[in-house]
């Protein structure tokens, strides 16, 4: 394993993942404070998410191409100019004009985000050596380690984005993001050598699209395991505790964050959770019991939050039960995509997952603030039990084959 690369790729991962969860509760915040709906502030995030699905699948495409480096540079400089450029929207704007410009700052940042995360898991697989069960625990442990450092990171994102709009005021906020990403920027450009990811045989358009079928599957469940969660996290949650529980930003940034750097720590936890070298050989098997685990917990929140019971106690027992559980779904999704992936297609294979990935964000963002201005809390919860459900179906076939034997 090449130590030094993977520590660069992880600093610039960590670091954007910093600025992408503050930059999230900035934007919902600030402009919930200038009044706009739950509607409103789902559709600030639709572009972000769909470029995101477009730029998995030409970013994969990209870095089996040109290499690894070329694609989380492209994220790091697109992430600086979003922030720049979001710090110069006018308030004088209209009300039109204004959602128009933050969509389109934020679509810069959704096309960002995906080629940096891409990136870096890419290079996870690329690094590390798969070839016997011990190398498979390995790349299993490195790929919970980056994915949950991620996730907790940007729970503190999320915090310190709420703790910079109180002190420093949204421009501010941005400019000092941007320079900061800037720094990080540079060392990656001047620090990161070689062809990282590229592929020895020219890359096929058509490759895009011609997956395995564990490849295939995995990414559809993909598609409604992050649907499960976005419906009621991206909108709904953050605008009730702020309007029904009458929480500061402050206290909202806090819980958000502390939700998502929770389910972060669980998430790197979790080759040690499952026992490891037992996880590999039956990762696809843990990965259906822990959905139906996920189902359980899903439809009892959703059935406790409807009937009024004890709302606090189980709006926020519930989601931390929730969020743990997700995490070790979420854990064995990332390593199974890249067990099933050869080295040279990794970049190919992740992009067109997290394809998949985006897409279920971009429909549970969308369904959060519908369905949250439509009936509350409450349906959003439903609908994500739903989402799980099909996600559970959807894992059932990858049980008739292991990673081991298809990598």
């Amino acid at each position: 394993m090449n130590a030094r690369a993977y520590a660069l790729v992880t600093a610039a991962y960590w670091g954007f993942t910093l600025t992408d969860g503050a930059l999230r509760m900035l934007v919902l915040l600030h402009f919930h404070d200038r009044g706009l709906t739950a509607i409103q502030l789902a559709f600030l995030f639709l572009l972000y998410e769909f470029c995101g699905i477009v730029t998995n699948l030409f970013g994969g495409w990209l870095a089996s191409s040109k290499g690894l480096k070329i694609t989380l540079t492209s994220g790091l400089f697109l992430q600086i100019l979003s922030l720049v450029l979001l710090s110069l929207l006018n308030p004088a704007w209209g009300l039109s004009l204004s959602i128009a410009y933050i969509m389109g700052t934020q679509a810069l940042s959704g096309i960002a985000k995906d080629l940096t995360k891409m990136s870096s898991k890419s290079a996870v697989r690329v690094l590390l050596p798969t070839d016997t069960a011990e190398a498979q625990s390995g790349l299993f442990k490195w790929v919970a380690v980056l994915t949950g450092s991620k996730n907790a990171l940007k729970g503190v994102g999320f915090f310190l984005g709420g703790l910079l709009l109180t002190t420093l005021g949204f421009q501010w906020s941005l400019w000092s993001m941007a320079i900061a990403l800037g720094g990080i920027f540079l060392v990656i450009k001047f620090g990161l050598t070689g062809d990282l990811g590229r592929s020895k045989q020219k890359t096929k358009f058509k490759e895009l699209f011609s997956k395995t079928r564990e490849i295939n599957i995995l990414s559809a469940a993909r598609f409604f395991l992050f649907a499960s969660r976005d419906v009621w996290f991206v909108v709904g949650l953050p605008v009730f505790l702020s309007s029904v529980f009458h929480w500061s930003h402050s206290v909202t940034g806090a819980f958000m964050a502390v939700w998502v750097i929770g389910y972060g720590i669980v998430q790197a936890s979790a080759p040690k959770l499952l026992r490891k070298k037992e996880a590999v050989s039956q990762t696809a098997h843990s990965t259906l019991i822990w959905g139906f685990l996920l189902l359980l917990v899903s439809g009892l929140l959703a059935l406790g939050v409807q009937n009024s019971f004890h709302l606090v106690p189980t709006i926020l027992g519930g989601l931390l039960v929730f969020g743990i559980v997700f995490a070790m779904n979420s854990a064995l999704h990332s390593y199974l995509i890249l067990a099933y992936s050869d080295a040279d297609k990794a970049a190919l294979n992740v992009g067109f997952y997290y394809m998949a990935n985006a897409g279920g964000r971009l429909f549970g963002t969308l369904l959060s603030g519908l369905i949250y201005a439509w009936a509350g809390l409450a349906a959003c919860l439903w609908v994500s039990t739903a989402c799980v459900f099909l996600a559970v179906i959807l894992t059932i076939p990858l049980t008739r084959k292991s990673p081991l034997s298809s990598s």
